[in-house]
């Protein structure tokens, strides 16, 4: 790929298959079909506030396969795709059922033996990376096969390797392994990590950290040496650790229309602010800020803008440093 990049990230992109709202999956009539996956969902808020965005991954060239790149790409995204014989492999799914409470909201995944299972390093854009500036993953990746997971791993090295700045968000799926399994990938992939997004639910049970967010973030920066640690806590907001500084930033108020990815929508928004050359704290405003308005948005991505964005942070709230 030509050009420079700001960011490039890595991951699985599914279907995602929805009933109308206050209908059930076993008796609706219609279905709803949008892209989703997290690295994608990061890729396409970035994209739209104002980075550019690439999107490796492997995908079987098919409609479907296909109708995944042209949604991505519709948001400004450039895709870095290896394609996959459709008659050997598939593309995932996921069926989201919305209900209130006290029903809740129901997913169900469709994604065993997807075409990115068996990615490779080689039958990817990697040169994209050499001018890229941020390098992006999630603990999901490498969850979905050993083949994922060492590609995740050649990646970040290679990222390392070429400068960029390596950011990687736990995100961890009890659906795809159990928190032990799961401990023992993410510390061998943190050493091949700058940026660490974690919640702080995850921290606890999954890296078996104790305290308080800032002890979270102050225990796992100097166990790994991270350059940065974001620990996300839900309705409390979030606290970034960076040079031994502590950054603190609450919730912006939202009618939640839709939650789910709104935690890629957080991590797009401090990337892209990032990239844009703001500090710490004002990446931590950004995150707050997309992620309240991926909230009133249907689907997984943060279709928002810049000026979106802008209106919530100069709006009440900001943050407490």
């Amino acid at each position: 790929m030509v050009g420079v990049t700001d960011l490039v990230t890595f991951g699985e992109t599914m279907l995602r298959l929805s009933p109308p709202r206050g209908e059930r999956l076993e008796t609706t009539e219609a279905l709803d079909v949008q892209a989703g996956g997290a690295e994608s969902n990061v890729a396409v808020g970035a994209a739209r506030l104002g980075a550019d965005a690439v999107w490796f991954s492997k995908l079987p060239d098919s409609p479907l396969g296909r109708r995944v790149i042209g949604e991505l790409r519709s948001h400004g995204v450039r895709t870095g795709v290896a394609w996959a014989d459709p008659e050997t492999s598939r593309l995932g799914t996921y069926y989201l059922e919305h209900g209130g409470e006290p029903r809740g909201t129901n997913v169900i995944y469709d994604r065993a033996d997807a075409a990115i299972t068996t990615v490779t390093p080689a039958e990817l854009p990697t040169g994209a990376l050499e001018s890229a500036d941020y390098f992006h993953t999630t603990g999901i990746t490498p969850a979905l096969s050993d083949r994922t997971a060492e590609t995740t791993t050649t990646l970040l090295r290679a990222a390392g390797e070429a400068g960029v700045t390596r950011s990687f968000d736990l995100n961890y799926r009890a659906k795809l392994w159990d928190p032990e399994t799961a401990r023992a990938a993410y510390e061998e992939l943190f050493e091949h990590v700058d940026t660490l997004f974690v919640p702080r639910r995850d921290a606890r049970e999954v890296l078996d950290r104790e305290g308080d967010a800032v002890e979270i973030a102050h225990g796992l920066a100097s166990a790994f040496d991270f350059e940065t640690v974001v620990v996300t806590r839900g309705t409390e907001g979030a606290v970034a650790l960076r040079d031994g500084e502590i950054y603190e930033q609450g919730v912006f108020e939202a009618d939640t229309h839709d939650a789910i990815g709104t935690g890629d929508a957080f991590v797009a928004g401090y990337l892209a602010k990032r990239l844009d050359g703001g500090e710490i704290g004002d990446a931590l405003e950004w995150a707050a800020a997309a992620a309240a308005l991926k909230r009133t948005v249907d689907g997984d991505l943060a279709v928002i803008t810049p000026g979106d964005v802008e209106s919530v942070v100069d709006g009440p709230g900001g943050i407490d440093r």
